[in-house]
């Protein structure tokens, strides 16, 4: 018996292996941070969806009391921490593990920058109007550009802690666009102009997270692309990770 699988996930990639997992009777926990993740994780009878956020303690917990044999980390580029947390919660309970890694984009003319303190230091220097399409996890950076509730304007998910949190900083309520992607390049275009955008913030989030969409609607409406560079880390591609989960399960 090869033993329970836990796939982390929240992510386009998380969500493709929990279905892939459901359909071949693979009992699996996939474990996502919010209510809206759990909602979008598919249903089927081997898979168990628990919500929460987990520190690296939790982690060793999750691991011994679900006796999970196998983990794999599909949780978004940008999560270091929860990356970091996982590989050592599972060398120390020797439990392997698996890092799901998304190809990156050519970043072409873009002005890159590799944090959100950086983006926000390059964008205090300039004016005109910034969209950002970075979430809500990092928009107490970016306060500290001058006029920032006049400049910035921001794309989030429409979840109400988000919306509360964009609020509490000082955004101001027509500068917060609450939307659910993905985006086409046309939509991205249309809403980049309307906002007369001169910046555009995206994180290099690869193709599941529609970085080549954004990259041409802000040619498309002559605004500066502004990538913050992805952490560097070593992992599997989505496919390479079903073809071992299906060597690890064939014969069980």
């Amino acid at each position: 018996m090869t033993g329970t699988l836990w796939i982390i996930g929240g992510t386009t990639e998380g969500r493709e292996l929990a279905a892939y997992a459901g359909s071949r009777g693979i009992p699996t926990y996939v474990t996502v941070a919010t209510a809206y993740g759990a909602s979008l994780i598919p249903s089927w009878p081997s898979l168990t969806v628990w919500t929460g956020r987990l520190t690296e303690e939790d982690m060793e917990r999750f691991l011994l009391e679900h006796a999970i044999s196998h983990v794999v980390d599909a949780s978004h580029p940008y999560a270091a921490v929860v990356t970091g947390n996982c590989r050592t919660a599972c060398m120390r309970r020797r439990v392997s593990y698996i890092r799901v890694t998304r190809p990156a984009f050519p970043h072409g003319d873009a002005v890159s920058v590799y944090s959100m303190e950086e983006a926000a230091d390059f964008l205090s220097d300039t004016e005109g109007a910034v969209f950002l399409t970075t979430g809500s996890k990092n928009l107490d950076v970016f306060t500290h550009i001058p006029d920032y509730e006049k400049r910035l304007y921001v794309r989030i998910l429409p979840l109400r802690d988000s919306l509360d949190r964009a609020l509490s900083l000082g955004y101001v309520p027509g500068h917060i666009i609450c939307m659910q992607g993905p985006f086409s390049t046309e939509l991205n275009a249309a809403m980049f102009r309307q906002y007369h955008s001169r910046y555009v913030v995206t994180k290099d989030s690869g193709k599941p997270g529609g970085f080549a969409e954004k990259q041409e609607a802000a040619r498309m409406a002559g605004a500066r692309l502004i990538v913050v560079g992805r952490p560097a880390e070593t992992g599997d591609s989505l496919q390479a990770v079903k073809e071992q989960l299906e060597a690890l399960w064939h014969d069980s």
